[in-house]
């Protein structure tokens, strides 16, 4: 039972408007929040708002405007930190995800080049461990690292049912780990890894852990410091929030070591024809004009998720999570990837529709109405080893419905017969 009333799930909607539009005559049933979930009004209007009417040169100019465009910019970092329990200084803005876990790796790059600082170098023969449930953004990084340096990637094995075990992690570990990269709710089978255990394990290596939490962000309270790793990356978009901005939030000691990558203005003290000092983490990682109208429009999204309240959303994904499960798994000729016996699972279902190829499924989904996202969801390797190339994939938000949910399972339900599979 969701904890939502039928009017508050009315008045959550009616603060998405892209819900009110029609795809092939039918009402749109937004099923493919776990690739991007759709964006508050309160959010956008506030960020064309200060977009028209606030815009300055952030940290760079005396007059008043300017100013207050710095105000406003620092108070969104500390919006934003303070919601995923962080502190403001360890909180590094980037373009997404993908392009934190790209500026760890550039850093061990050049560590490893020039041989410091030790936390971060890498020696060939060195060891990287991934999982394989990783999303491509956690696992290209780091074999272009393997590649440049000499080191190995080593893959923690998951169960048939998709399960990655701290167990299963401990068994790839070894004296030359120097890096453990591991999701925290894996975008294609959507269960919640043991990511502390993980952790705990890869630390007491010596190694850097990196955890993915672009899903574990999206669907419920997030607490950085509790995964006890060296770095936690995620997205705006998928936390309701502006594309283009992401986060990369790091230990304070560990932001202090890591080699600065990417350089230029605004992240300086120093600045001679032969040599430059360094702001302190964030700055030294954010050179050049910063993300400040998606920074304040992300902290106004958090906002307006904490007005609604995260448990409450959580918990109301689980319970339609566990209905759209349910219906799924009562199709007949439709295998869903992933287990839900002994797991948490957040609002994500997976599968396959035999003899029905993705696309032609979400063809036909999409003709009834329903966005769902079809492919291998950047996860092709992890497709290979539950033995498909390819899924389809409903995902919830805070804005899905019971009735949502049934007309999902209803057009799925369909999907064999229209292409004469039945």
């Amino acid at each position: 039972m969701s904890p939502f009333t039928p009017e508050q799930s009315a008045a959550i909607r009616a603060e998405f408007p892209e819900l009110s539009e029609t795809v092939s005559g039918h009402p749109l049933v937004y099923l493919d929040t776990a690739a991007t979930s759709l964006r508050p009004r309160v959010s956008v209007d506030l960020e064309a708002e200060f977009a028209l009417r606030h815009t300055a040169a952030v940290y760079r100019g005396a007059h008043s405007l300017a100013a207050e465009a710095t105000e406003a910019y620092d108070d969104a970092r500390a919006s934003i930190a303070a919601f995923v329990g962080a502190r403001p200084h360890q909180l590094v803005f980037t373009s997404n995800a993908t392009e934190s876990i790209n500026l760890i790796a550039l850093a061990m790059r050049l560590a490893s080049a020039v041989g410091s600082p030790a936390r971060f170098t890498l020696a060939a023969g060195d060891e990287i461990v991934v999982s394989e449930a990783e999303h491509h953004a956690n696992l290209i990084p780091w074999q272009e690292l393997a590649r440049q340096t000499g080191a190995v990637i080593r893959v923690a094995p998951i169960t048939d049912g998709g399960e990655l075990t701290a167990d299963a992690v401990k068994s790839v570990l070894t004296s030359r780990t120097r890096v453990v990269a591991v999701t925290a709710v894996s975008n294609v089978l959507g269960i919640v890894n043991p990511v502390r255990a993980i952790a705990d394990l890869g630390r007491a290596t010596g190694a850097l852990v990196v955890v993915d939490a672009c899903q574990s962000a999206a669907h419920g309270r997030l607490d950085v410091e509790t995964y006890g790793a060296d770095f936690v990356v995620f997205s705006a978009h998928k936390m309701y929030g502006p594309t283009g901005i992401g986060a990369l939030w790091g230990t304070s000691d560990v932001l202090a070591e890591m080699p600065v990558v990417l350089t230029g203005g605004s992240m300086i003290t120093r600045v001679d024809y032969d040599s430059s000092d360094y702001l302190p983490a964030p700055a030294k990682f954010e050179p050049g004009t910063p993300r400040l109208t998606q920074a304040i429009g992300w902290a106004e999204t958090l906002r307006y998720v904490d007005s609604v309240g995260v448990d409450a959303i959580a918990e109301h994904e689980e319970a339609l999570g566990k209905e759209l499960f349910a219906g799924v798994a009562a199709i007949p000729n439709v295998r869903i990837v992933g287990t839900a016996e002994g797991v948490r699972r957040v609002g994500l279902v997976s599968f396959a529709v035999e003899g029905v190829h993705p696309h032609d499924v979400g063809q036909y989904l999409d003709s009834r109405g329903i966005a769902a996202r079809v492919g291998h969801h950047c996860a092709q390797p992890l497709h290979k080893r539950l033995g498909i190339d390819s899924s389809t994939r409903f995902s919830l938000g805070m804005y899905s419905t019971v009735d949502d949910v049934a007309l999902a399972v209803a057009a799925l339900s369909d999907v064999r017969k229209y292409f004469g599979e039945d």
